[in-house]
């Protein structure tokens, strides 16, 4: 087992200290009604302010409730954002100030979905909330779109990505994936390495994705896993970011060389000594915040063409 104590710094051992005092590490051992209610309390200890002159306005698309950001200064572009949980806790609550920041250091407006979870909405209701939201957003604005997402919402953004070949070529500008899940297989080096990894373990992926599933042979649906996916040409410009104390880290550089491999554009950066949830951390950390740093940047980019 990597030794943790040399891997992370003090500011990401307070980051893990003051989530344990809500969240604890073996929260998948409780009730799905418990662990929604300690998760809800752990991300609004991490809440902060917006920036100022960003407003937020709850809305629909596509049938699928919706948050609407909009900074005083934003361009033609939307970053359409999922959030992460494992498909099973989260909302928009949880995510809240987070993509008010995303979408101010962007300059773009942001809509960020509240997409059905598991178990009562298992797997393809998560994804076809997201896509009916994502075909909305496409009818409703007419610039560039930037997909975004942690975690399980990296998951479903990427499938976006993938699914949007031959159905709306040309609205995806990049995608933007934070330390995704994306249906690897258990034999890359990080499931092995950092299984017990603070902030997400192995147990834990297999939980989610037992409970997202419901039992359905689907793992090699590029809807549910996108690294299952056959063919990776034709993908968005994407950027993938990982923490280096993740068990799912190692998806992310397989993801990014078959992009790579397949003829496009693709980078993977694997932040050292972060975990996985590390964007709660951005206040309180400077490694997560020069990471939120690099992915806000990105987004700009994509925005800007």
């Amino acid at each position: 087992m990597p030794d943790y104590d040399n891997l992370l710094d003090d500011e990401v051992r307070a980051f893990i200290a003051r989530t344990s005092e809500f969240y604890p590490p073996d929260a998948v051992d409780l009730s799905i009604a418990e662990q929604r209610a300690v998760y809800d309390r752990m991300c609004a200890a991490f809440e902060v302010p917006y920036p100022p002159g960003v407003a937020a306005e709850d809305m629909e698309y596509g049938g699928v409730p919706c948050r609407l950001y909009t900074p005083k200064v934003a361009g033609e572009a939307t970053i359409f954002f999922c959030h992460g949980g494992g498909f099973v806790v989260g909302g928009l609550h949880s995510h809240d100030s987070a993509c008010a920041e995303m979408a101010e250091a962007a300059g773009s407006r942001l809509v960020a979905v509240d997409y059905r979870m598991s178990p009562e909405h298992p797997f393809p209701d998560d994804f076809n909330d997201a896509w009916a939201a994502f075909e909305a957003v496409c009818e409703a604005y007419a610039g560039r779109i930037v997909l975004c997402g942690d975690s399980a919402g990296g998951n479903l953004v990427a499938a976006i990505a993938h699914h949007a070949r031959g159905r709306r070529d040309g609205r995806i500008a990049g995608q933007v994936l934070i330390y995704p899940g994306l249906g690897g297989a258990r034999d890359l080096p990080s499931y092995s390495v950092h299984a017990e990894a603070p902030g997400l373990t192995a147990r834990d992926i297999d939980f989610y994705f037992a409970l997202r599933t419901a039992g359905a042979d689907v793992a090699q649906d590029p809807r549910c896993a996108p690294l299952a996916d056959t063919d990776f040409a034709g993908l968005p410009p994407t950027l993938v970011v990982t923490a280096e104390c993740d068990p799912l880290s190692s998806e992310g550089e397989a993801y990014a060389a078959a992009i790579t491999d397949a003829g496009g554009q693709a980078q993977w950066i694997e932040e050292p000594g972060l975990i996985h949830g590390y964007l709660r951390a951005r206040h309180m950390s400077a490694k997560a915040a020069a990471s939120f740093s690099r992915i806000t940047a990105a987004l700009r980019d994509m925005a800007g063409g």
